[in-house]
């Protein structure tokens, strides 16, 4: 049933292109049962390979401007805070976290003239030592909100590369996953170390949203762009209210 169930999970997110580690969580918590420590690693773990061949991509097609080297950092420093957190307090947390990047996205797709206008964005890409200056903390905190409650936080990034790094819209989709992979590696092995990885949820996992996804990745052209936009909003706004009122 978990195997069967990540494949239809993993159509949906091949075919809505985002949110996938917030319905995973929700999924295997409410759904399954699983202990939401343990759904964090498995989340975490699968966000490392699944990224990686779209991350790899990017980077060849040069769409990778700015490396966030911090993110490392903060994600052992996630996964070791939420280590000590009460699951009830765990399951909120991340809820509301997933709830949050829901918002964004429906501001990003919704009103972009609005968010335009209220957010100073860069013209030109950030260099020299403010690079470094900006990315590091950048990366410790986007990290740290990863590693914690186990999403990769790609709305924010997206949002942090565009005004304060000044990277445009289309580099800053292949910068954010190549950011998110190395969090994703070094969160997952923070639970692993603290015992919470479970291998065999996590291969069904993987197995199962990897089959998924590519069998939905080839609907998303054939679907009107109003219907992918929905999609996109309502796939974390599920996920996270669920957790929330289930939590």
């Amino acid at each position: 049933m978990l195997l069967l169930s990540m494949i239809l999970l993993g159509a949906v997110i091949g075919f809505v292109g985002a949110g996938g580690a917030g319905a995973t969580i929700t999924l295997l918590t409410i759904g399954f049962g699983v202990p939401i420590h343990t759904a964090l690693a498995v989340a975490l773990a699968s966000m490392t390979f699944t990224m990686l061949s779209g991350a790899y991509s990017h980077f060849r097609e040069h769409e990778v401007v700015v490396k966030v080297g911090g993110g490392i950092i903060g994600a052992l420093l996630g996964a070791a805070v939420s280590d000590c957190m009460p699951s009830d307090d765990l399951s909120f947390m991340t809820g509301l976290m997933i709830l949050s990047s829901a918002f964004i996205m429906y501001v990003k797709l919704y009103h972009a003239d609005w968010l335009n206008h209220h957010l100073h964005v860069r013209k030109t890409i950030l260099t020299g030592r403010k690079l470094y200056l900006y990315g590091i903390p950048t990366g410790i905190i986007s990290g740290f909100l990863a590693g914690a409650f186990g999403i990769g936080a790609a709305a924010y990034i997206q949002i942090a590369l565009m005004v304060i790094f000044g990277v445009p819209l289309l580099q800053s989709i292949g910068t954010c996953m190549m950011i998110i992979l190395p969090i994703s590696a070094s969160g997952g092995l923070g639970y692993l170390a603290s015992g919470h990885l479970d291998m065999w949820i996590f291969l069904q996992t993987l197995a199962g949203l990897t089959m998924g996804a590519w069998i939905g990745a080839k609907m998303t052209h054939l679907a009107p762009l109003s219907l992918l936009k929905a999609s996109i909003v309502a796939l974390p706004t599920i996920g996270g209210g669920i957790m929330l009122l289930f939590h």
